[in-house]
């Protein structure tokens, strides 16, 4: 067994990774960017070494950083957790070169699969199913549009060298098609390094269906199994759970048996994943799945696998670096019970899901799941890295079971002032669609306006909370059972809805409610009181509702007039710290409402911002390539007469 283990990553994987080691009495090392000199996983690390300022190009992803510390601290082995250099075959034969071990695939391996056109080349060599499209050295606009007219929209532009779901867009006719290849491939560049694309059929009814695969360097292959990551968002996975639901036996066997035969066909080492791509539209079947690519990594949904399988796949990568063979054969895997995963991000489904950064200055996620974060109470979520929180992952005899424990952790999820998305998760897991597991990986998009549904208080909650402010401000609470109230900041009061009255209140205040302006009465609670349960909590002089995952701050008015603050009509503000890249207009140009105005790129991922309506760009201070702060007016609209 490894003796010492560089971890060249961060966050809840390196956390993870460092849990594993520890168990098997493995030293560990962390390395930590400026950004994360406080961070959870260097303080849990035997060791820490600084590589840099905060940007991931400047620190987690130079390779001669991290094996310059590995050999300072005389780590054996190097672990790239997933993302980052994960996926750098250069980076993996350096690390060999260096004389320290490498937790992964062989180069060689990562190299046949890193690129999506030529894995699928081989993958059509060694007889597995891939799906129709164009995989060519003609990259040129006009042979690549052709290409697509030939596959038949809709089709996929794909980034040859992408993963987690950077350099994809859906085009659905061929004028669409410029503007999504040029906008692709600008993100390729930026996120790889890559411009190249491929072209894919896409699926109408698509299913996300990936089996996990192992191998060891004595030629044992096997697999764990599949998950169903169809719930997408953007190609960002939201939700995952396994087994896949409606797969029967025979699919199964099917699917697996083609994820052995690609792992085998490149000679793989280590965990991996085959992708697929099913089309449910007569529920999965074995001769309407294809692959899609193969992750040469640890996956970001490997908990699922792991509560189903009772296995540690962290440890079975240390083992089989060691030069173990693997910990059990095929035949004695099996499958119990049903796992679903969901990733709590740092973003606000309210504003487009835009990422959210700050100090997590109130924190509080569920002890009865399986938490997996990199974050702590006081922790600051920066706009450097993935905007990730946490792994929310759940283990239950059945998959309803699983969905209804995971639903209750999410209601409960406070990441204050720092929004997050556990009330779309939360929505998510009672949707009608998942629950009978009749989605595509196209549902989320189809059906979120009822999603964000539940992201309202109703007049009957803020009744009571207008009562807890009165209470606050001096008033009196005749009309209501002090036992249902604390007036200490900072304490969590439950059972919001059907509080005990004892007598009709007779006063209304003015609140801010989210920034709107609402009148309430103070304390009553109509019989019956609108169900559901909710979670308040102190924040200085205002009150923080917790409702089915929503975060809602409730504030007194100062009076009737009060309105939330907001930027002069027509200034389109950054919504976050970031990398200005594309400018669509110029000052004096006429807009149109939902026209696209500037492309900013933040935390990994492209933000249009849009003309709010009709008019004249009168103000114009984005320059492509210029950083830009939080609420730096971008641009100024002035209203069409």
């Amino acid at each position: 067994m490894l003796t010492s283990l560089l971890i060249a990553n961060r966050g809840e994987i390196a956390c993870r990774i460092i849990r594993t080691a520890r168990r098997l009495g493995i030293r560990t090392i962390a390395v930590y960017s400026d950004a994360d000199a406080q961070a959870l996983h260097v303080r849990q690390a035997d060791e820490a070494v600084h590589i840099g300022p905060s940007p991931a190009r400047e620190s987690y992803l130079v390779g001669e950083k991290i094996i310059a510390a590995a050999k300072q601290t005389g780590a054996e082995a190097i672990h790239p957790g997933y993302g980052f250099l994960s996926e750098n075959a250069d980076f993996a034969q350096a690390v060999i070169d260096a004389g320290i071990i490498w937790v992964g695939p062989h180069p060689a391996s990562i190299r046949a699969m890193g690129l999506k056109d030529a894995a699928k080349e081989r993958m059509i060599a060694a007889g597995v199913p891939v799906t129709p499209g164009y995989l060519g050295e003609d990259q040129s606009p006009e042979r690549l549009a052709a290409e697509a007219a030939k596959v038949g929209y809709p089709v996929l532009i794909k980034a040859v060298a992408g993963g987690g779901g950077k350099g994809m867009r859906r085009v659905d006719d061929p004028a669409g098609f410029a503007d999504a290849l040029l906008s692709c491939q600008r993100e390729a560049a930026s996120s790889f390094g890559n411009t190249q694309v491929l072209i894919e059929k896409y699926i109408l009814s698509p299913r996300h269906i990936e089996v996990q695969v192992f191998g060891d360097t004595h030629g044992n292959v096997v697999h764990l199994f599949e998950r169903d990551c169809s719930l997408q968002r953007r190609h960002q996975k939201v939700i995952e759970e396994a087994p896949a639901p409606g797969m029967d036996e025979a699919t199964r066997e099917a699917i697996c048996a083609a994820a052995v035969k690609a792992a085998k066909a490149v000679d793989y080492v280590g965990a991996g994943t085959i992708e697929f791509i099913a089309d449910a539209s007569e529920g999965l079947r074995a001769d309407r799945i294809w692959f899609m690519e193969m992750n040469t990594r640890l996956q970001v949904e490997h908990p699922v696998t792991e509560e189903i399988t009772g296995q540690d796949l962290v440890e079975w990568q240390l083992r089989v670096a060691s030069g173990e063979a693997l910990p059990k054969r095929q035949d004695e895997l099996a499958i119990n019970g049903w796992a679903i995963e969901a990733r709590l991000y740092a973003e606000d489904p309210r504003t487009g899901f835009l990422p959210s950064t700050g100090t997590l200055s109130d924190l509080h996620l569920s002890q009865l799941v399986r938490v997996e974060s990199g974050v702590e109470k006081g922790a600051v979520i920066s706009p450097y890295y993935d905007p990730m929180i946490a792994k929310l992952v759940v283990h239950a005899p059945d998959r309803g079971g699983a969905a209804d424990k995971l639903a209750r952790a999410c209601d409960s999820v406070v990441t204050w002032p720092v929004r997050n998305n556990a009330g779309f998760l939360s929505a998510l897991l009672h949707a009608e669609g998942f629950r009978s597991g009749d989605m595509t990986t196209g549902y989320i998009d189809a059906n979120m306006e009822r999603l964000l549904e539940t992201n309202r208080l109703t007049d009957a909650q803020l009744q009571p909370v207008a009562g807890q402010l009165f209470h606050q401000a001096g008033g009196s609470l005749a009309a209501l059972n002090p036992e249902d109230f604390s007036s200490k900041p900072g304490d969590i009061w439950h059972g919001l809805i059907g509080f005990r009255v004892n007598r009709e209140a007779r006063r209304t205040m003015w609140l801010i409610a989210d920034g709107d302006l609402k009148e309430s009465a103070i304390g009553t609670v109509p019989t019956g009181g609108g169900g559901g349960h909710s979670l308040l909590r102190g924040i200085d002089d205002d009150i923080l509702v917790i409702d089915r995952g929503w975060p809602h701050l409730i504030q007194q008015a100062r009076s009737s007039g009060t309105t939330a603050g907001a930027a002069s009509d027509g200034a389109i503000l950054s919504p976050m710290p970031g990398r200005i890249i594309a400018v669509e207009v110029s000052a004096g140009e006429a807009v149109s409402k939902g026209q696209k105005l500037v492309t900013l790129e933040a935390m990994k991922m492209e933000h249009s911002l849009i003309a709010p309506f009709d008019g004249t760009v009168t103000e114009l201070n984005a320059e492509t390539g210029g950083q830009v702060s939080e609420g730096a007016v971008l641009a100024r609209i002035e209203r069409a007469e």
